[in-house]
C-alpha cells in the first residue's frame, strides 16, 4: 500500500519535502565509513570530504550538525569482499553508534547496493551466466531490513536491478518498518562522472562495466520508464544521477509519477569544480551555489551534494 504518511513522519522529512522554499534541509551530505580504517583518508578531488572510521565520522557529524546539515547519506565500505551472503554487522554498528550519539537530531539515509561488498565490484550477485537477479534482490532486501533494524531513517537503493524497490518495500513492511521511506536512485546512468566516488567506496568493477544494468545516456524514454517503474514499485522519493547531465528529466519524471524528484551532484561534477578552483579558474563557493540553484530551477526537490556542509556559511536558509 502506498503510504503518503511516510514523508510526513518526522520534521526532517517534512522539511526535505517542503515545496515552497529552498532550505538546508533539502541538501543531503554523503559520507563514507570504511571498516577497519586506522585513520581518516583524503578523497582526491572531493574538497572537504574524507574516508572515515567510526570515531572520525562521529566528530564530523557533530560539526556538520553545527553547520546546519540535517540529512546524511551513509556509504558503508566493508573490509571483507564476498560473492554473496554478505554481513552487515559493521554497518549496523556504525548506524547504531550514530543513532546513540545523535538521536533524532539528524535523518540518516543508507545507500543500499552490493558493489562495495562484492569481490568483483558489480552491484549484483553473479554466476557464469551473469546476474542472478533473484539472489541479488534477496541480498538487497536483507540489507535494507538490517539497516532499518539498526536505526536507519531511510533506505536508498542505487543498484539499478529490475524489481529491487518492490522487494525492499515488501521486506521493510513485513518486518514492521512500514514508515521507513525508500529514496530510489530511479534514473541512474552509466556515467564517466563517478570516478572519485568509486575510489572512496572501493567499488570499481574488476571487469567489464555497468552498462548492462545502468542506463544508457542516449535514451530518454528508458530514463523516464526507469523512474516510473520505481514509483509503481513503491518508492517514496525518486532521483536522477548524475544531476547536471540529467536536468532535462527532473520535471518530466515528477509530472509522470507525482513524486518528488531529487538530483545527485555526483563526485565527478563536484570534483570538477574543486579542481578548477585549485587552478584559480573559478570561485568554488559561488559555483557550488550556482549549481544548486540550477537544480532547483530544473525542479529538484532535494540535492545530494558533497558540499552540503558549506550551505550555512554560503547563505542557504534555515
Amino acid at each position: 500500500m502506498k503510504r503518503l504518511m511516510r514523508l510526513r513522519s518526522s520534521q526532517h522529512l517534512r522539511d526535505l519535502c517542503a515545496e515552497t522554499e529552498f532550505n538546508r534541509a533539502q541538501l543531503i551530505q554523503p559520507f563514507f565509513v570504511v571498516e577497519g580504517l586506522a585513520q581518516e583518508e583524503p578523497i582526491p578531488g572531493l574538497r572537504g570530504n574524507v574516508r572515515h572510521n567510526v570515531p572520525s565520522i562521529l566528530r564530523q557529524i557533530e560539526k556538520d550538525l553545527e553547520d546546519g546539515v540535517t540529512h546524511f547519506l551513509l556509504f558503508p565500505v566493508p573490509s571483507e569482499k564476498k560473492e554473496s551472503g554478505f554481513s552487515h554487522q559493521s554497518t549496523q554498528e556504525t548506524i547504531s553508534q550514530i543513532r546513540k550519539q545523535f538521536g533524532k537530531s539528524l535523518c540518516l539515509w543508507i545507500d543500499t547496493c552490493l558493489c562495495s561488498y562484492t569481490t568483483h565490484g558489480h552491484c549484483a550477485v553473479l554466476d557464469e551466466h551473469g546476474i542472478k537477479i533473484e539472489k541479488t534482490l534477496d541480498e538487497l532486501a536483507k540489507s535494507a531490513v538490517a539497516f532499518a533494524e539498526a536505526g536507519a531513517d531511510g533506505i536508498s537503493p542505487s543498484d539499478m536491478m529490475d524489481g529491487r524497490v518492490a522487494r525492499i518495500r515488501a521486506a521493510l513492511d513485513e518486518n514492521g518498518f512500514n514508515l521507513v521511506p525508500v529514496m530510489s536512485y530511479s534514473t541512474k546512468f552509466a556515467s564517466n562522472f563517478y570516478g572519485p566516488f568509486r575510489n572512496a567506496a572501493d567499488s570499481a568493477p574488476q571487469f567489464g562495466d555497468r552498462r548492462h544494468y545502468q542506463l544508457d545516456v542516449r535514451n530518454r524514454s528508458d530514463a523516464l520508464a526507469s523512474s516510473v517503474r520505481c514509483a509503481e514499485e513503491g518508492a517514496d522519493l525518486l532521483m536522477v544521477k548524475p544531476g547536471l547531465t540529467s536536468l532535462d528529466l527532473i520535471r518530466p519524471i515528477q509530472e509522470r509519477t507525482g513524486l518528488q524528484v531529487g538530483a545527485y551532484q555526483v563526485s565527478g561534477e563536484y570534483a570538477g569544480m574543486s579542481l578548477l578552483a585549485e587552478q584559480g579558474l573559478i570561485k568554488f563557493e559561488e559555483a557550488l551555489v550556482e549549481t544548486w540553484h540550477v537544480f532547483k530551477r530544473a525542479g529538484a526537490q532535494y540535492i545530494i551534494t558533497y558540499g552540503a556542509r558549506y550551505a550555512k556559511q554560503l547563505g542557504i536558509g534555515r
